[in-house]
């Protein structure tokens, strides 16, 4: 084991050192000073320029032979510009407090931004070819190969702009939508708060929240709102100024909502996702205001403060996790159900493709950046010994192994829509606690689990379309005017009230919460692919343990998974005998987490 990759953490673990890993970015790069940095950033422009010159305003006389080069060649100009962006994107989120990285990743963008100019004209072209036009040209089977991708980018027909104004947005948005969020992910990462005397990250003291002690957990809440509160003005014009962007792009490209853009990228209709929605919604009550109340009871509470929500349970003894037992148990969970994905995530772990290690200057949460076809994906999460921090890795680690598993289909293809993206995250998870429950001796211990799994998909589905409709409602009154902070902060309250429950008091730096959300800032309207995937694996797991024929069931999930953006959620699905277009479809998911519910009430 290369020990320079590593880093001894003992907090939160017992108090026994813990090895956990650094990611080595080797494969992508040496260093930011590495030559083929400056190599690469040189070949794609000669290339992008070179592709303009042969390309651009002949596409449409293209046979289909020639244009299937084109698209190949549009592609190796794409794929090296994403390694660049990649490894940048992952030297910041490692490590946001050296300002070197910040301002390599600011240059790196902005030299993509600016090679990305030449071939911009492509996509917009290819769209202006004539429907019967293009058809007849895919005739030719080299070209036949992208019919996916086709498929895909002329669904952005209708709200594409012209050339000249496409250009300048593109040029624009390193000093825009990129420069906003990089000033959110610097602002965060530099955070210290103060809990109970000890000097904690954002991402640290949000973990508190989880703790066994109910006066840490206080401590923790409040220094994470009074944290929020001293920066809420700067929070509140980030969010203010990125929602009004967001709307003026939409009014430009003709999109009917605040949500529509990110529905077409996920290419999943509007009335899947407001299906969804209403569903959840309409659960509310029977999911979270139920098992929330049986939690306040069993904790002896009369309301449960916004700290209280992921409190263990009376009895809950679990000992800190150490790494090299979660990567047992996650690796072991997926060999049981299935070899070839434990042999797909293995090489996380043996060729340090994770960084798990908590430290100053480090992104929260956790995410796997796909990087490009011709490398691998990357992990990174912040490992604090918890049952929680075991289903993270194993969340990842499905969107490691899906990602990996996709990459045969090529740098435009691999890439799966978001509702889709949380598939093999959230089935990881499932067969991860499913192994983990099995294990189980203790009854008392097992009913602790399945509480917990249930806060889980609370968090993932009711959490999650309450943010989704946090932000359709911000950016909706966003749209008649500038919001004061204590405006959004209400909007947010409304938001957790109804869905959580009246068995809770939200005391007031609670308020301030919403402004900690990264996804809010990244990437607007991201956070119901949660709650699809979740409902949707419900779904998938249960025809997994009513399907006799399992080896058929694993050979159907690897090929779902193998399959990229190749495919759309009506393809995937059908060979499960699911369709996520069915009202009904949903219900069966929410029916899932009522059942473990009532296993709890039962008990």
């Amino acid at each position: 084991m290369d020990e320079s990759r590593m880093v001894h953490y003992p907090e939160g673990l017992g108090g026994e050192p813990s090895i956990l890993p650094n990611w080595d970015l080797r494969d992508l790069y040496v260093d930011p000073d590495d030559p083929r940095i400056q190599a690469d950033c040189q070949a794609a422009e000669e290339s992008a320029k070179a592709f303009a010159a042969r390309y651009q305003g002949k596409l449409a006389g293209l046979p289909g032979a020639v244009l299937a080069e084109a698209v190949a060649a549009y592609e190796r100009v794409q794929e090296l510009l994403g390694r660049l962006a990649s490894y940048a994107q992952l030297l910041f989120s490692a490590d946001s407090d050296t300002p070197a990285n910040g301002k390599f990743y600011q240059t790196i963008s902005e030299r993509i931004t600016a090679i990305g100019t030449h071939i911009l004209f492509f996509t917009l072209e290819l769209n202006r070819i004539d429907e019967i036009e293009l058809t007849a040209k895919m005739q030719d089977p080299a070209l036949a190969r992208y019919a996916p991708w086709f498929r895909d980018l002329r669904v952005f027909l209708p709200h594409q702009l012209s050339d000249e104004v496409e250009k300048l947005l593109l040029e624009k948005e390193v000093t825009g939508h990129s420069a906003w969020s990089r000033l959110f992910d610097e602002t965060t990462a530099a955070m210290r708060l103060d809990v109970k005397g000890e000097e904690l990250t954002l991402s640290a003291a949000l973990n508190k929240l989880s703790d066994a002690d109910r006066n840490v957990r206080e401590a923790a809440g409040k220094a994470v709102g009074e944290a929020m509160a001293r920066n809420v003005k700067l929070f509140s014009l980030i969010t203010n100024t990125l929602a009004k962007d967001k709307e003026i792009d939409d009014n430009w490209r003709h999109y009917p909502n605040p949500a529509a853009f990110r529905n077409r990228a996920n290419m999943v209709e509007d009335e899947v996702v407001a299906a969804l929605k209403a569903a959840v919604k309409a659960s509310y009550a029977r999911l979270a205001h139920r098992y929330y109340a049986m939690k306040a009871k069993w904790l002896g509470l009369e309301k449960l403060e916004y700290w209280d929500r992921n409190a263990p349970l009376p009895g809950d003894d679990s000992r800190a996790i150490s790494w090299s037992e979660a990567k047992n148990v996650v690796v072991g969970a997926y060999r049981a159900f299935s070899p070839e994905l434990a042999e797909t995530i293995k090489p996380f772990f043996d060729k340090h493709w994770i960084d798990a290690a908590p430290r100053h200057g480090k992104a929260g949460g956790a995410f796997s950046h796909a990087t490009v076809p011709s490398a691998h994906p990357y992990v990174l999460m912040n490992y604090h010994g918890r049952t929680r921090d075991v289903m993270t890795l194993a969340h990842e680690l499905g969107h490691g192994a899906h990602q990996v598993l996709a990459a045969k289909q090529g740098y435009l293809m691999a890439s799966t829509p978001l509702t889709l993206a949380e598939t093999a995250s959230v089935f990881g998870e499932m067969l991860t606690f499913r192994s983990l429950l099995n294990a189980e001796t203790s009854k008392q211990h097992k009913r602790i689990m399945l509480a917990g799994k249930v806060e889980d998909m609370l968090n993932t589905v009711v959490r999650q379309i309450a943010f989704y409709d946090f932000e359709l409602k911000l950016h909706e009154e966003r749209r008649q005017g500038e919001l004061l902070p204590d405006r959004i902060s209400e909007i947010w309250l409304e938001m957790q009230t109804e869905s959580l429950g009246p068995a809770f008091h939200f005391a007031g730096e609670y308020k301030y919460f919403w402004a900690y959300v990264p996804h809010f800032i990244h990437t607007p309207f991201y956070v119901y692919a949660y709650a699809f995937g979740d409902c949707l694996v419900n779904a998938l797991y249960a025809v997994y343990q009513d399907t006799p024929d399992k080896d058929d069931f694993r050979m159907k999930y690897k090929e779902m998974l193998a399959a990229g953006g190749t495919k759309r959620h009506q393809e995937l699905l059908a060979p499960f005998g699911l369709n996520a277009a069915d009202p009904q479809f949903w219900q069966k998911g929410l029916d899932v987490i009522s059942g473990f519910i009532d296993e709890l009430a039962a008990e």
